[in-house]
């Protein structure tokens, strides 16, 4: 392992759970991953979610044989008594009302993500964020394995980004790294930190959860709560809300941006290579033209990884490597097909206002944006001067079509967009931006809200713009 980690502590406690009574709320990947590894390891689990147990056929077969009880319907009281412990879901909020009577009666609340950090054996780095961190979490991952010195371990990466590395604990040796994604919802409940936290950015998003952004800061923050003076903290500069955490830093602070700040160690840009400035001076690591991903966001999350890599020791060479190799991840500005002579983007990871404009702004052709989805209790005014600047055709859809479309009828007198559509739902958005897009034309899938007024998360939203503009 690099000097560069230093004297950082593991955490690596294996808990004893022969005999635990453990009960976790919400049946969906997180929820399945901790059932799956308590009851493996002895506990006597019951899983409660609120849908029928209809739609739990194929997974509660994959778990047949394992000591699991199962509540469906409702979260009834009496679950938490003789309780040693509960778990949530990250759809489970955490003041949800089993979950506070949980707290009155002293029992413990947990989830994926700690269980994997309280016994993980191997170094974690954890990237949090409004937006970006699935992109960065997967660069960190593509340096570390384009990286010799990882050459005798695994790189596991996951987390709230596809499968929950609770799955893998057992398989996890010592020697290896471990990059995961932190939602703030699984942040809202942990008590430990990752030995190199990460914090991209924090804006506005999940207002209908957390409530306020004091809320939803105060549980990103929790990602550098309880690290040591030996850990790693690497923050955006150019985000207020990630920069103003950098007094939380308990260790070691790594930052990233576009400009260079001579004050601080980290990445940023200088005639069109990406740089990092350390303890020994300034670096050139590679061109940005290594990076195939389209936006400066994702330029921005290179700078990220790339601060992120620097901290463990990753080389210069890995870096560039890692990037170079790197094509993006589904439902994230992907590539779906050119439809006479019209390309199709699918970015349905854009759940907020703020990631659909980022969306936007990779494009320099005109643009279809199909926009809508289920609202955040997010303000669509800044979304709304953008699409008067960059946006041909709009097209909404879904719960939140009424209210974005609410937000141009000050904006009557702007050129653009030269048209403004609603639909009830995506099948019929895309049925309309085909009959709109011209030969040059970018039609773009960037949602601004949740999928979940008519798709159980993005990714199912993504497949299916996908099928629908593969059978155009």
């Amino acid at each position: 392992m690099s000097k560069t980690w230093g004297n950082v502590s593991l955490h690596g406690h294996q808990e004893e759970w022969a005999g635990r009574r453990v009960v976790v709320l919400g049946f969906a990947r997180q929820g399945t991953a901790v059932a799956r590894y308590c009851a493996q390891h002895g506990a006597n689990v019951i899983v409660s979610d609120m849908r029928p147990a209809e739609d739990f056929v194929d997974i509660r077969q994959e778990l047949e044989g394992l000591p699991i009880d199962y509540v469906f319907g409702g979260h009834p009281a009496e679950l938490v008594e003789d309780a040693d412990l509960l778990c949530l879901s990250g759809g489970v909020p955490a003041d949800a009302p089993l979950a506070k009577l949980a707290l009155e009666k002293g029992i413990q609340l947990s989830n994926d993500a700690q269980l994997l950090l309280e016994a993980s054996p191997a170094p974690v780095i954890g990237i949090t964020g409004s937006a970006g961190k699935s992109t960065t979490t997967a660069l960190v991952g593509s340096m570390a394995l384009a990286d010799a010195r990882w050459s005798e371990g695994q790189v596991w990466v996951g987390g709230n980004i596809g499968r929950p590395l609770l799955e893998d604990l057992d398989e996890i040796q010592a020697g290896d790294l471990v990059v995961m994604e932190l939602s703030s919802f699984q942040l809202e409940l942990m008590t430990l930190s990752p030995q190199v936290a990460a914090v991209l950015n924090v804006t506005p998003n999940h207002l209908d959860r957390h409530q306020t952004m004091e809320a939803y800061t105060a549980a990103k923050e929790r990602i550098l709560s309880f690290q040591s003076a030996d850990d790693l903290a690497v923050l955006g500069r150019d985000d207020p809300g990630a920069w103003d955490l950098r007094s939380k830093a308990r260790g070691r602070l790594l930052s990233f941006g576009f400009e260079e700040e001579g004050a601080w160690a980290g990445t940023f840009l200088q005639s069109g290579s990406v740089w990092l400035r350390d303890e020994e001076g300034e670096h050139e690591l590679f061109k940005e033209t290594a990076m195939e991903l389209r936006g400066q966001h994702n330029l921005l999350n290179v700078l990220a990884a790339s601060a992120i890599g620097s901290a463990i020791g990753i080389t210069h060479e890995a870096m560039e490597e890692g990037v170079r190799s790197f094509r993006g991840l589904p439902h994230r500005l992907e590539f779906v097909r050119r439809v006479n002579g019209a390309d199709w983007f699918n970015d349905s990871i854009a759940t907020a206002p703020e990631r659909a404009i980022a969306a936007m702004h990779a494009f320099d052709e005109p643009i279809v944006l199909l926009a809508g989805g289920r609202d955040k209790d997010l303000d669509w005014d800044t979304f709304a001067d953008e699409v008067c600047k960059r946006v041909d055709r709009l097209i909404l859809f879904g719960e939140a079509a009424s209210k974005i479309a609410s937000y141009f009828g000050p904006r009557r007198d702007r050129k653009l967009p030269r048209s403004i559509d609603i639909f009830d739902g995506l099948d019929g958005a895309v049925q309309a931006a085909a009959r709109i897009a011209r030969p040059g034309d970018v039609v773009l899938l960037a949602p601004g809200g949740t999928s979940f007024d008519e798709f159980f998360n993005f990714e199912a939203r993504g497949e299916r713009f996908r099928e629908l503009v593969q059978a155009l």
